[in-house]
């Protein structure tokens, strides 16, 4: 047998894809009857500020076996509308794994955001396998099978598809129905579905999908607080942000981090200014995005002092007690471990830190991270507790 012959055949024969919209309605309506559908989606962004869908893969489980559908969304005249409306149906659980840019693009497309939802890699993380665990990872642990990686990288927009891809593709629904299945048993045993849910909440807000210029300036790394500096990069954050846009294409592709961040230092004021910096892109000097570049940097010197931002002074004063910090990432491991929960899903460094420094305002002192980090890491910042060593346990101790 050749290998496209053993490719082909790995292909399961339930396997279909669907071209029209017809064919779609008629899987949404017997996904919609059972209690869960999984989903997941191939796209392309290197050229292109928003995510170009190229194929969308559903699968659910039937009394006669196991059904998976290819929705093909490049082909003339298919709607997703039937997909939508499913999303929007109540009855029937979306399944995705790390469904951040997923349901960006359904939600850039169609305003709407999949409910009920369930994200298996942070199903995951609350079930002890790890840190941002790859799907790859629980097939292998929990499916107790390999995928294929051989298609991860194609261009999924050129038709027509492989047998690989559709193989490599359906592999991404089909074991997904084993560990939806299997991380939500667990999560029924341990009690642990609200700590899932909570999580899911950033995932549900139309905000976390929502690129406003006007605050595209707070994801720009800066050496200085000076309000002048940070008003021209404001301006210049905005520019890029609304112009990449317009024209969808990546931010980067406008001008870089770095060559905007030297722009709001060097305050270019002609093109011939622009002429001299050293990170700009070429086509970046002239025509529209120079004349961007020099509008927005014009707009950050004219800023009145009550309008320019203000960065947050407060954390920045925060002085970290080094003991403290170093005790805290201790109970942190040690919650982490006694409750099989990845570490970073309950704290990150930067909110130890934070924690030593006296700030209390974190996402580590709420909800379910309360109960197993917080009320202990505030009474060890207090001195109320300490740390002993019981075994190969650390424990707390009343002081």
């Amino acid at each position: 047998m050749t290998r496209s012959q053993e490719i082909a055949a790995k292909v399961p024969a339930c396997m279909k894809t669907i071209t029209t919209t017809d064919a779609l309605a008629a899987f949404c309506k017997e996904a919609a009857k059972r209690p869960y559908v999984t989903v997941d989606t191939e796209f392309l962004r290197e050229r292109t500020y928003y995510s170009k869908l190229c194929l969308v893969q559903l699968a659910y489980q039937d009394e006669h076996g196991n059904d998976a559908v290819l929705v093909d969304p490049l082909v003339d005249g298919l709607s997703l509308a039937p997909l939508y409306d499913l999303f929007r149906d109540h009855g029937c659980v979306k399944v995705f794994h790390a469904a951040r840019q997923d349901l960006e693009i359904f939600f850039v497309d169609e305003g709407v955001i999949p409910e009920p939802l369930f994200d298996t890699q942070i199903a995951a993380m609350v079930c002890g396998f790890g840190e941002q665990v790859g799907y790859e990872t629980l097939v292998r642990k929990i499916a107790k099978s390999d995928l294929d990686k051989s298609s991860r990288f194609t261009d999924w927009s050129r038709r027509p598809l492989t047998d690989a891809q559709k193989t490599y593709a359906v592999a991404d629904v089909t074991h997904l129905r084993d560990i939806y299945e299997y991380l939500s048993d667990r999560l029924a045993q341990s009690g642990r579905h609200k700590w899932v849910t909570e999580e899911l909440g950033v995932l549900q807000d139309p905000a976390t999908y929502e690129a406003d210029p006007d605050n595209a300036w707070q994801r720009v790394k800066t050496r200085t607080n000076s309000a002048r500096f940070l008003g021209i990069v404001q301006e210049l954050a905005r520019f890029r942000e609304a112009y990449a846009q317009h024209r969808n294409v990546p931010r980067s592709r406008v001008f870089k981090d770095d060559a905007l961040v030297e722009l709001a230092s060097t305050k270019p004021q002609s093109e011939q200014d622009l002429g001299r910096s050293r990170l700009l892109l070429r086509e970046a000097r002239k025509g529209d995005i120079a004349a961007g570049i020099l509008k927005a940097v014009k707009d950050g010197l004219a800023l009145p002092n009550d309008a320019l931002p203000r960065p947050d002074k407060g954390r920045a004063k925060l002085q970290v007690n080094p003991a403290i910090a170093d005790m805290l990432r201790v109970l942190l491991k040690a919650k982490s471990e006694g409750e099989g929960v990845a570490q970073k899903l309950i704290a990150t460094s930067a909110d130890l830190d934070a924690l030593a420094a006296g700030e209390r305002d974190l996402i580590a002192l709420r909800g379910w991270r309360k109960e197993v980090f917080g009320n202990d890491a505030l009474a060890l910042c207090d001195g109320k507790v300490g740390l002993r060593v019981d075994g190969q346990k650390v424990v707390t101790v009343a002081v």
